[in-house]
């Protein structure tokens, strides 16, 4: 591997070129990341030992690239001055693919769909990509996303280098770290200056590469997990891509994909995904991919892949009250997103709904969504929906989580819905869903202060009283009627 410089508005850049044995030119990958690039060199082989030249980048501020790191705001001009250093080189054949898994897939993206035309690459690899500030920091529905935001900022935000214990390591200190208000004051707590923390939650911009991925034009492959809080950006971004052709690659993986397997994974699930980037890329630099939009998505619990456009049927699923049809929503003892347990005594934190057993496996594809009505007592107010699997064996398990935010008239009933992202998951017979309605799911989400106040600035606390019409709640299950047929994932990418 050799390292260059590459030439950029602030100066040089730290960049790695691997080359393949022979004689080029090459077909170049380039990877633009702010994890390290020497964390990469082993993905540069295997690029460069299929005919690839891999060139991987720190991105302005990290490592060893000078200058300020400012997360998300020069990588489309950055990225443009390495494509058009790439194709100026001897080794290459002019043909590019950006690619990349989280922040280093935004990287790729942006010079898909905002670089100028001789700077965009001819086919786009992104994995669980982190869109832009404004969808990583929040929920469609506007709800802060305060953990993983938190954990990225301490990790990673404002500093040269990453530490990715950070904020573990705060929160064994101060177990109560994000509980302290108000949030813009949590860089303090944290013990270093992160002055992009507070514009963070002021960003206005989301659905911005979405919109504008209606008119890309190179090939893509998005590729996610069922359990990756990026899942619905991701499966958005191949729905609105239109270029000449879109593939989606949906497993039931956490954020760092076949790293991070979830409970419902079973043996099939198991890809290589490097060797199936380097075919698809491939195909796409060859014009053999066929001009569609379709993939494939892991259906968990069954071993087995689907076609990415397979979806169930809506069905309205009853449920019966178990117990909180009046509950109190107390963000000083939130209902909190790292515990399924539901307290037995007590005034209930929630209302609690569960379904009849099933009396056959269902399969769920699709969308899921909880319909009610509530009265809240307080001008704000946030409705969280959990369900929960509660197969024959006694275990518990997370499916699907939503949370909106209302501001009605106090204590007027009001009807809505809550979107709780979609699944991909066989349940088996005799298995119960527990639906839990709430007001806070914490901290995976910020609390919300009842005062109308925004959450990340409030410093002051009301409890919220709540009523549940029971009667009202419908739970709405995308099932398939009949049992699928599997699909192979690789066959469903790379035709």
């Amino acid at each position: 591997m050799t390292a260059f410089s590459t030439a950029t508005a602030v100066g040089e850049l730290a960049t790695d070129v691997r080359l393949p044995a022979g004689d080029g030119p090459f077909p170049a990958v380039l990877l633009r990341t702010p994890y390290d690039r020497a964390r990469h060199e082993a993905e540069a082989r295997g690029w460069a030992r299929r005919g690839f030249a891999a060139v991987v980048q720190d991105v302005r501020g990290r490592f060893a690239s000078p200058g300020e790191w400012h997360p998300y705001a020069y990588e489309t001009a950055d990225g443009t001055a390495a494509v058009r250093w790439i194709r100026q080189q001897p080794w290459s054949d002019g043909r590019l693919v950006a690619a990349g898994a989280s922040y280093a897939a935004h990287c790729a993206l942006v010079l898909a769909l905002d670089a100028p035309g001789d700077a965009r690459p001819d086919a786009v690899i992104a994995a669980v990509p982190a869109l832009g500030p404004a969808e990583t920091a929040r929920e469609a529905s506007g709800v802060e996303r305060l953990l993983s935001r938190a954990g990225w900022w301490a990790a990673h935000g404002d500093r040269r280098d990453s530490d990715e214990r950070a904020l573990d390591k705060a929160l064994a200190q101060d177990p109560g770290l994000l509980a302290h208000l108000p949030l813009t004051a949590l860089p303090e707590r944290l013990g270093r200056a992160l002055p992009s923390w507070a514009g963070l939650w002021r960003r206005p911009d989301r659905g911005h590469l979405v919109a504008r991925a209606a008119h890309a034009g190179p090939p893509l492959l998005a590729v996610g997990g069922h359990h990756d809080h990026f899942t619905e950006e991701t499966v958005a971004l191949w729905h609105a891509w239109g270029g000449s052709s879109a593939r989606l690659l949906l497993g039931p993986w956490g954020h760092p994909l076949t790293a991070a397997p979830g409970p419902d994974a079973g043996p099939a699930h198991r890809l290589n995904l490097g060797e199936l980037y380097v075919r698809w890329a491939r195909r796409a630099l060859t014009g053999g991919l066929a001009p569609r939009r379709h993939g494939a998505l892991a259906l968990g619990g069954a071993d087995l892949w689907l076609p990415a456009d397979a979806e169930g049927e809506p069905r309205a699923h009853r449920t019966h009250l178990v117990h909180g049809a009046a509950f109190t929503a107390d963000p000083a003892r939130p209902v909190r997103s790292d515990d399924l347990t539901v307290p037995a005594d007590g005034p209930p934190d929630r209302c609690l709904l569960v379904t009849p057993p099933s009396p056959r496996p269902l399969d769920l594809v699709g969308p899921v969504s909880v319909r009610l009505r509530a009265t809240a007592h307080t001008p704000s107010a946030d409705w969280a929906a959990r369900l929960v699997a509660l197969p024959p064996d006694g275990t518990a398990e997370r499916l699907a989580v939503g949370v909106v935010r209302r501001a009605e008239p106090v204590g007027r009933e009001a009807a809505f819905t809550v979107g709780l992202g979609r699944l991909a998951r066989r349940l088996r017979t005799g298995t119960r869903l527990r639906l839990e309605i709430a007001g806070h799911h914490f901290p995976a989400h910020a609390r919300n202060p009842h005062t109308g106040d925004d959450p990340i600035t409030a410093e002051r606390l009301l409890v919220s009283r709540r009523e549940v019409d029971p009667d009202s709640v419908v739970l709405n299950l995308p099932v398939l009627p009949s049992r699928p047929a599997p699909t192979d994932p690789a066959e469903e990418i790379l035709r």
